[in-house]
């Protein structure tokens, strides 16, 4: 069964041209051509970039940091009650009225005293600005090389000039050394990204990011396999040269540097309106959705490739609308967080002192497991 869904996954007919199987992919007569296997490599080298990521923020974000006067808020840490430890890690972290209520008769404080221990609970397991920072770091070296990287790779390439060179002979155009190496780093970071997802600062975004790492995975994988290359570089370029004006200006923010920041903010604005929002749909998904018929008869995988490139554009537009709300706070006042964040809650001191103790300095608890919930 499983050979049988795997000849039918690879059929000639879904992902290449008409009279064309994979046996005319294979290397031959001074070509050579992308395989499945070579993405194998991705795997481990997602690992070495976590390990080099590791590296990188303990030994030089966290000095860059330092330098930079980048320090974290000293938090006061919440008086333990284990009614409300209990309730904040198995039941909710921000409990509803009723809920504040029967924790309040069971731990013997008030409603107000509850509200705000749980406030406070919140805000110890939010990042602190040094984390932001080295993650900040960490993205912005690597956007900025691979930007270069790429830059270097194509810039003598006919079809980084004229889109139509990019179906000349397609899909027979022999695979080289620098997209080979471009491709292979660049989906080894997108691997480690998704790897680490779950442990990096969580934003508000986190289910469309998982879904843009998702869709740049597969659309690069397919690019590959379907031998979409040249295509598959240039998107890669398009969406690096913002991330690096992204990345850098939340170091400056983190830095507390607004002027640098709100500058380059305005900048990966503009980057990313023009590459993002003009250059992505209009040149790139232009060129994949009209000038393959001129070349050969549409097929699914023309079809499936197109519709990876939509799913990004769309995942564009609404990173494009979180951008103008932040333009928006940037015109009428300052720029001082980032608009995806989970941004610390305000405190209110008031309450917590009061709350009863017993003889060993603990809060005062009655007995009970937990809190009326749902």
């Amino acid at each position: 069964m499983i050979g049988t869904i795997c000849e039918w996954f690879w059929w000639d007919r879904l992902w290449l041209p008409v009279n064309l199987t994979w046996a005319d992919l294979e290397d031959k007569d001074g070509r050579v051509y992308a395989k499945v296997s070579d993405l194998y490599i991705t795997l481990p080298y997602s690992v070495g970039f976590l390990i080099v990521r590791y590296v990188f923020e303990r030994f030089i974000a966290t000095p860059f940091a330092t330098a930079l006067g980048v320090t974290e808020k000293n938090r006061r840490k919440v008086q333990y009650n284990p009614i409300l430890e209990h309730y904040f890690t198995s039941c909710s972290k921000t409990p509803g009225q009723a809920d504040i209520q029967g924790l309040s008769k069971k731990c013997s404080i008030s409603n107000r005293q509850v509200e705000h221990w749980f406030r406070r609970r919140r805000n110890q397991e939010r990042p602190g600005v040094l984390k932001k920072f080295r993650e900040a770091s960490w993205r912005c070296v690597f956007y900025l090389g691979a930007l270069i990287g790429g830059v270097v790779a194509l810039h003598d390439k006919p079809w980084f000039y004229n889109l139509r060179e990019m179906w000349n002979s397609y899909p027979k155009q022999s695979l080289l050394e620098s997209q080979y190496w471009y491709y292979i780093l660049e989906m080894s970071f997108y691997w480690s990204l998704l790897f680490s997802i779950t442990f990096d600062v969580k934003r508000k975004d986190f289910k469309e990011q998982i879904i843009h790492h998702l869709a740049t995975l597969t659309l690069l994988a397919f690019s590959w396999c379907g031998n979409y290359i040249r295509v598959g570089t240039l998107v890669m370029l398009v969406h690096d040269a913002s991330d690096v004006f992204l990345e850098s200006a939340k170091i400056f923010n983190y830095a507390k540097w607004e002027k640098t920041c709100n500058g380059i903010f305005v900048l990966f604005a503009a980057v990313f309106m023009v590459t993002r929002l003009v250059i992505f749909p209009f040149w790139i998904i232009h060129c994949t959705w009209v000038y393959p018929p001129d070349y050969y008869p549409v097929f699914f995988g023309y079809y499936f490739f197109n519709a990876v490139l939509v799913i990004l554009l769309t995942l564009h537009i609404f990173w494009a609308y979180l951008i103008l709300r932040m333009v928006k706070k940037f015109l009428f006042g300052s720029l001082t967080k980032d608009e995806r964040s989970d941004n610390e809650e305000e405190e209110d001191d008031e309450g917590e002192n009061s709350m009863p103790e017993d003889h060993d300095g603990h809060p005062k608890v009655s007995n009970g497991c937990g809190a009326n919930h749902h």
